[in-house]
């Protein structure tokens, strides 16, 4: 029977955000961190959370601020802030206060990049994760086509008037995301580079995160997340023992996902999640062994 939790966790800037525990009554030692990207929620990870939990692992998903069931707040905030704070706090709540030696991640779109700049600014956690899974994750490399670029200078510059990204126009039901969190991400995928608020060199210092990383597109995903886009940033890390998982018709695979449906769908619980879960599996035993990665 699946059990779910909710813990409400102060971050550093004293905002509260949600982390919800689900596990089945069996206690388990594996334990796999879940957050989601823009104009979404928990709803994204809901499905491979419980498909998880009855593997027999013990899921963490972790809703951003203003999202979800998270404090609303007025104070401005980007994909750092989300990794600086939101992801620290509850890294410093599953490790310090649940004493969890080791941990899997599982992100979403944008949560996956704020999950890379948290390891970065935090360095002392990379030893503490086993493994990573990417679904529809880049952060510089949506621009390579012409029509993209267009695109992503139009989405700019209308952000800019209307101050935000209308959650409708993001085919979403979350809250609206603000120019200011979305400034980030045009400028990365127009300038092809991963540059902080405060000069940091993102994507000089990927390659310090040497845990395995599984990442995984498909062809519907061509604005967003596309295929170029996610073997720039996953290639960015450097490690010859990541892999790179590419869904299409034409590769055999049930469908051409899109962006939300490369998570959240029957074709999807059927042909990727069990990869995802002998993924986790297998980094677990290679650490169980004493192997490195």
């Amino acid at each position: 029977m699946l059990k779910e939790q909710l813990y409400h966790i102060k971050t550093e800037d004293n905002q509260i955000i949600a982390l919800w525990k689900l596990n089945s009554e069996k206690i388990s030692d594996k334990h796999i961190f879940l957050t989601h990207g823009t104009f979404s929620n928990r709803k994204i990870c809901d499905g491979i959370a419980g498909y998880l939990t009855k593997k027999g692992f013990t899921c963490w998903i972790m809703e951003w601020r203003n999202h979800g069931n998270s404090a609303k707040t007025d104070q401005k905030f980007n994909f750092e802030t989300i990794a600086k704070f939101d992801i620290k706090s509850t890294f410093e709540f599953l490790f310090i206060n649940q004493r969890i030696k080791r941990i899997d991640c599982l992100t979403h779109s944008g949560g996956g990049i704020s999950l890379t700049m948290f390891l970065i600014n935090n360095p002392s956690y990379v030893s503490k994760v086993t493994s990573i899974t990417l679904f529809g994750v880049q952060a510089f490399g949506a621009g390579e086509k012409l029509s993209n670029r267009v695109k992503i200078i139009s989405g700019k510059y209308l952000t800019a008037l209307l101050g935000k990204v209308p959650s409708k126009t993001a085919g979403s039901t979350e809250h609206s995301e603000s120019y200011y969190m979305m400034k980030q991400w045009f400028d990365w995928n127009l300038k092809k580079n991963f540059i902080g608020e405060h000069g940091v060199n993102y994507l000089e210092k990927m390659n310090r995160i040497n845990v395995p990383i599984l990442s995984i597109c498909a062809k519907g995903d061509n604005f967003i997340a596309p295929r170029e886009g996610c073997e720039k940033f996953l290639n960015a890390f450097g490690n010859e023992k990541n892999r790179l998982l590419f869904y299409s018709k034409e590769n055999g695979n049930l469908e051409n996902y899109n962006h939300s449906r490369i998570l959240k769908s029957k074709s999807s619980k059927k042909e990727i999640w069990p990869i995802v879960e002998n993924w986790i599996n297998d980094r677990r035993t290679s650490i169980n062994k004493g192997s490195i990665n």
